[in-house]
């Protein structure tokens, strides 16, 4: 699972009690599963923060060489090589907290079909 953290990161979450070696490889990192390594907090969870750019970004972890999705995370999706899980991480960072997934996957506060029944309402009041 993923959150943004308050000042701006993301922290990256991952169960995974018998592993030994836990790293995330993603399109912020080049797909480079040695830079980012987890650390082991006890009770099989696995955790670490980056600062990553604003964006939808996709990723996986890596654990003992096996890879996995991360359901959990703002969403899914599917590459030639299985799923990716997605991680969205908003311009300004922390002042996005507590803000719906949804938003944070749209990249905006209102959905598109928010806006169009938003402006329907201006025009019936108006």
């Amino acid at each position: 699972m993923t959150r943004l953290t308050d000042d701006g990161r993301v922290e990256f979450r991952f169960y995974r009690p018998d592993a030994s070696d836990v790293r995330i490889a993603g399109d912020f990192n080049q797909w480079d599963r040695s830079s980012l390594v987890m650390q082991h907090d006890g009770n099989g969870w696995w955790t670490t923060t980056a600062e990553i750019n604003s964006g939808d970004h996709r990723f996986r972890y890596c654990a003992d060489g096996k890879w996995y999705t991360d359901y959990a995370a703002n969403g899914v999706e599917q590459s030639k090589l299985g799923w990716n899980s997605i991680v969205s991480v908003p311009k300004g960072g922390a002042a996005w907290q507590g803000r719906s997934s949804e938003s944070r996957i749209s990249g905006s506060d209102i959905t598109g079909k928010e806006q169009a029944k938003k402006q329907n309402k201006e025009k019936l009041v108006a």
